[in-house]
């Protein structure tokens, strides 16, 4: 079976990965979907993914999202400060609040369910109620980089330290995953296994620019190379769960 006749056969909710600043490529795949008509009835997502899922399941429109993301600066978001990471997020929480079209997961037009590591617990939690903007950053906080944010009084960082999927809110629901493969050098074998289960399909996009706060310039050309190669993706076959493109 092709992709695109895997996405027209039932309704999918859509899972995004994490992978630093993958926000680019996650939006340039969904700018194909939706330009296709392939809409998800859920989303959900770690950091990067997590990024692109709420903005869109706020009600964001991806051309708003992809115009954020060209326009972003470093400046847009640095704002270093002392605490158990490099930058406050004070900055970030600013953009990511006048990107969401929303103020709460209740009010979203999709299901949207973000992965989070529970910093006391030491284990992924899922957020999908109350307040979107501080799920969003604390699904974004990458651990040296960000300071935990809390939320009703607990500590929250990054939710690709254990869901890097950022599958877990679907639970078994039927789901196109998009995966951002990664290259760090501290990423188990595990933990960069593509998941496996009945009803998952997972794209795969392979040899994006990567994309870091001091090269946002690959991030516009990764948006592009991940939207050109997902609508190639949409004819090509799915072979053992996955398709690469």
């Amino acid at each position: 079976m092709r992709l695109r006749e895997w996405l027209n056969e039932a309704p999918f909710a859509l899972g995004l990965s994490s992978g630093f600043f993958g926000f680019y490529a996650h939006t340039g795949m969904l700018k194909a979907l939706l330009a296709e008509g392939h809409t998800p009835e859920a989303i959900s997502g770690s950091s990067a993914g997590a990024l692109v899922g709420g903005a869109w399941a706020s009600g964001a429109d991806v051309e708003v999202i992809e115009g954020r993301l060209q326009a972003l600066q470093r400046g847009d978001f640095w704002d270093m400060g002392l605490g158990l990471g490099l930058l406050k997020g004070q900055r970030f929480r600013q953009q990511l609040q006048s990107l969401l079209a929303v103020d709460t997961f209740d009010a979203c037009r999709v299901p949207f369910y973000a992965s989070v590591f529970d910093a006391r617990r030491r284990a992924t939690a899922v957020i999908s109620q109350g307040a979107l903007a501080p799920a969003v950053q604390a699904s974004c906080a990458v651990p040296g980089l960000f300071q935990p944010v809390w939320i009703e009084g607990r500590a929250y960082l990054d939710g690709g330290i254990l869901d890097r999927p950022g599958l877990t809110g679907l639970g078994q629901r039927r789901a196109l995953f998009h995966h951002l493969a990664s290259r760090s050098p501290w990423r188990t074998k595990a933990g960069m296994r593509l998941p496996r289960r009945a009803d998952l399909v997972t794209l795969l996009i392979e040899d994006l620019p990567r994309v870091n706060p001091f090269a946002l310039s690959r991030g516009p050309v990764a948006l592009s190379a991940a939207f050109e190669a997902t609508r190639r993706a949409l004819d090509a076959e799915i072979k053992d769960g996955v398709v690469r493109a």
